[in-house]
């Protein structure tokens, strides 16, 4: 027996029971009963373990309720000596108050050379995974195109605490697959085979994370 007849015979026995005569595409519902999540956790220690793992990933990981957004937000822009934010169209304009640093707003037709003109963007998130560190974007009006993000060397994202969930399952039930989702773990970074690591290759050099709650 060769490679190409074991194969066909492994098909065949995995489609045994499948009813004939049926042209229709056959689907079997697929047990979810895995492990959801490793541990039992607050959420107060959801949030700190996502801290956690952000940090661990060379993250800048900033706490703070939402009266005191605006606030950190403003210093983060100061910090970086930013002149200039990119905006996308949906986010709370309060969160930028009180910051002084001229907003840009995306446009369809913004071209990467002007886009690497800002200094920083501003975008919230989907969901945040705590067991990964990973926060998801899914091109909403409050986080804007995949490329706003891409391209500024300095990244500020809002999470809320109702947007952290502990595991990547949980992640998949808030989320729509058929939206371009962006999975962020840290900065961009990638290594050579000798694993020097270096950032800011392919998406933000910089990546402040403010948890707000």
């Amino acid at each position: 027996m060769n490679g190409r007849e074991r194969i066909l015979g492994r098909v065949r026995r995995a489609l045994a029971d499948v009813p004939r005569g049926d042209e229709t595409p056959y689907e079997r519902a697929v047990a979810r009963d895995y492990l959801r999540e490793h541990g039992d956790r607050t959420p107060a220690q959801t949030l700190d373990l996502l801290a956690e793992n952000l940090a661990d990933y060379r993250a800048v990981v900033h706490r703070t309720d939402a009266g005191h957004l605006a606030e950190v937000v403003a210093g983060l822009l100061a910090s970086r000596g930013s002149s200039s934010v990119l905006v996308p169209p949906g986010l709370d304009g309060s969160w930028l108050a009180g910051s002084g640093v001229r907003r840009v707003v995306d446009r369809a037709e913004s071209t990467p050379h002007e886009l690497d003109r800002v200094d920083s963007v501003v975008t919230a998130c989907a969901v945040a995974v705590a067991e990964t560190g990973t926060i998801v974007l899914d091109g909403s009006p409050d986080q804007g195109r995949r490329r706003i993000t891409l391209v500024p060397d300095h990244h500020i994202c809002v999470v809320r605490a109702a947007q952290v969930v502990p595991s990547v399952p949980y992640a998949l039930e808030r989320l729509d697959p058929a939206r371009p989702l962006t999975w962020i773990s840290g900065p961009s970074a990638t290594s050579d085979i000798e694993l020097d690591r270096v950032e800011g290759v392919h998406g933000p050099r910089v990546l402040e994370v403010v948890l707000v709650g």
